[in-house]
């Protein structure tokens, strides 16, 4: 018998998007923040770490723009090795800041250590004139002891 043992590829961002340079065009507000996983490594290409929340619960990651942005693709990894948990995220975003946050996405994920370990979500979008970006982490719906944290961020 003839074997291959092909270890899993990274997950990583496509790369047939043309990917916003975030922290050249943007500033980021996080609710909170691991010094250990700061949030500019879940904008970052190739850093591993991802960003972690500091504190339990609920989280907020904005994303302002210094000037007003196209946007076609967003696309986002979460990633949990440890704990079993049902994540739910919310997508929103604005034209200004006196523009309502406008819905894009809501979406829950299980993670489960020995399956379940990364979400992967890719969107296909037709935004003009993004102001701001919202992204709302709810680690654990059930309130258990989760910890939000976001692998990768991506715009196009």
């Amino acid at each position: 018998m003839r074997k291959i043992i092909k270890k899993a590829e990274a997950e990583l961002a496509p790369e047939n998007a043309s990917w916003l340079d975030v922290s050249a065009i943007a500033q980021v507000e996080v609710s909170s923040e691991d010094s250990q996983y700061p949030i500019e490594s879940a904008f970052a290409e190739g850093d591993a770490r991802g960003w972690r929340a500091s504190e339990r619960g609920r989280q907020t990651i904005r994303l302002f723009f210094d000037e007003p942005q196209r946007i076609r693709r967003i696309w986002l990894r979460f990633l949990e090795l440890h704990a079993e948990r049902t994540q739910q995220f919310t997508l929103q975003w604005s034209k200004n800041k006196t523009d309502a946050l406008r819905p894009l996405f809501q979406q829950q994920w299980n993670f489960s250590p020995s399956g379940s370990t990364s979400q992967i979500e890719d969107y296909e979008v037709e935004l003009n004139d993004v102001w701001m970006l919202q992204l709302v982490i709810d680690p654990d719906i059930s309130r258990g002891p989760a910890i939000a944290t976001l692998q990768s961020w991506r715009v196009a």
